[in-house]
């Protein structure tokens, strides 16, 4: 059967092949790669030469105890399946990354992390055990306490190490869904560091809208969005149906310099210029684009190539100018360009993203050759700084550019399913590491 299984950024579209788990076992090796919603943006959710495994096909919820907030559900159901359940009794993700169309198993495989990051961390710490099922037949039951180094490869491994069946996460209570903003615009980078500190001091939520367009004394500038979950926040809608479409792909970008120049200003000057405090529904606070069908088709046929970058915080100001003046040079125009902080909290993923500093995330649209070339530019600020590349949002980081950003990926190699390969797993550490596969390599699952 072949179905089109496109990612988020759309610069790669073709007919895949398609799979069911039933195959999995005893297949050759790189046959086979579990797929969720198609929301990560590159190629780690590709494997052209195999098939994939679709996991949202009958994916329900099979346990929900309000008194512990402990849920058990299948890797194919979404966060927002998830957020309906769980917000009548009062309870909400401890993470929910910026859309809620997201598998439970591909936000576990990726680690996603959300606006709290300084607070709570990465997704993988909510996670109380899954089951794996490995391509030799062998299902284990994984946890801190069971199959320990299994359960750290598997969180943030991107789907490698073999198929989450099922897995039991922790909710946390609220007052309510809803959130208390303080939202302000500050007239330059400097007006977001100087004051970054005392907001996550004192926010669950925080995180900035930068106008990238922007040059000389304003460049930088941008909104800042601080939140918690409300105390009079009174009940809050559960997800609903996306209330706008683009339900088909123009014929050309429609996010170009023109258009975002003119949203960009409109947006930083309906921004309050003094702090100022409201309740504002959670699902505009935490996934605004979620209203919005097809999203990603505004940035036309050839699809978007998004950066999102982690760097330390001794030198996260001068490297933030740097990125923003680098894509300027190059002439290209970021439609969301978010900024905000990864703390301290360490995540229990061997190959997690999120790690202490801040990370800035720019969406382009795909104008072929130059912009290749402004993205390995950005990519040469990072490593520059010490930083580190999103995998899950990537479609062309170097070997090199990765080995740099996850310096642990062998252990990763080694606990990989032998059947189990993405795209980007080929084009990166396959080439750091040639095959030497053969029958005596031992599975994840044994």
């Amino acid at each position: 059967m072949s179905v089109r299984f496109d990612s988020w950024g759309r610069v790669s579209r073709k007919p895949r092949a398609a799979a069911d788990v039933a195959d999995f076992r005893g297949t050759a090796p790189g046959s086979f790669l579990p797929f969720g919603n198609g929301r990560s943006y590159g190629d780690s959710c590709h494997n052209d030469q195999g098939r994939l495994l679709p996991m949202r096909p009958g994916a329900a919820i099979s346990a929900f105890d309000p008194d512990t907030g402990l849920l058990t559900a299948d890797a194919g159901v979404l966060l927002s399946e998830i957020l309906a359940t769980v917000m009548p009794y009062g309870y909400f993700l401890e993470v929910t990354p910026g859309t809620a169309q997201v598998t439970l198993g591909g936000a576990i495989a990726n680690d996603v992390h959300g606006k709290n990051h300084h607070r709570r961390g990465t997704f993988g710490r909510s996670v109380v055990m899954f089951s794996l099922l490995g391509s030799d037949g062998v299902r284990k039951s994984c946890s801190p306490q069971s199959n320990a180094q299994l359960f750290n490869a598997t969180i943030g491994g991107m789907g490698l190490t073999g198929i989450i069946e099922q897995a039991t996460i922790r909710l946390m209570r609220v007052p309510s869904a809803n959130v208390r903003q303080t939202a302000f615009r500050f007239s330059g980078i400097d007006g977001y560091f100087d004051a970054i500190d005392a907001i996550d001091a004192s926010h669950e939520y925080s995180v900035a809208w930068i106008d990238q367009l922007a040059r000389g004394g304003k460049l930088g500038r941008g909104v800042l969005m601080a939140g918690d979950h409300a105390e009079d926040g009174g009940p809050a809608r559960p997800p609903s149906a996306p209330r706008l479409s683009v339900p088909f792909s123009p014929p050309l970008n429609l996010l170009n310099r023109l258009t975002l120049t003119a949203f960009n200003e409109m947006y930083y000057r309906r921004a309050p210029a003094q702090p100022l405090t409201g309740i504002v529904p959670w699902s505009s606070y935490f996934h605004p684009l979620d209203a919005i069908t097809g999203w990603n088709r505004l940035y036309g046929p050839r699809g978007l190539f998004q950066h999102q970058s982690v760097y330390p915080s001794q030198n996260a100001r001068e490297t933030t100018v740097a990125l923003i003046e680098c894509a300027q040079r190059h002439g290209a125009s970021s439609f969301l360009t978010v900024l905000k902080r990864f703390g301290d909290v360490p995540s229990p993923g061997l190959m997690s993203f999120p790690r202490p500093g801040f990370t800035l995330t720019l969406d382009f649209a795909n104008s072929g050759e130059r912009t290749l070339k402004m993205l390995d530019a950005l990519d040469e600020i990072v490593m520059a700084a010490g930083g580190a590349l999103n995998p899950y949002k990537d479609q062309r980081m170097s070997a090199a550019m990765f080995e740099a950003s996850f310096p642990h990926w062998r252990q990763m190699e080694a606990m990989r399913d032998p059947a189990v390969l993405s795209d980007f797993w080929r084009r990166t550490a396959m080439v750091l590491e040639p095959a030497q596969r053969g029958a005596n390599r031992p599975s994840a699952a044994e």
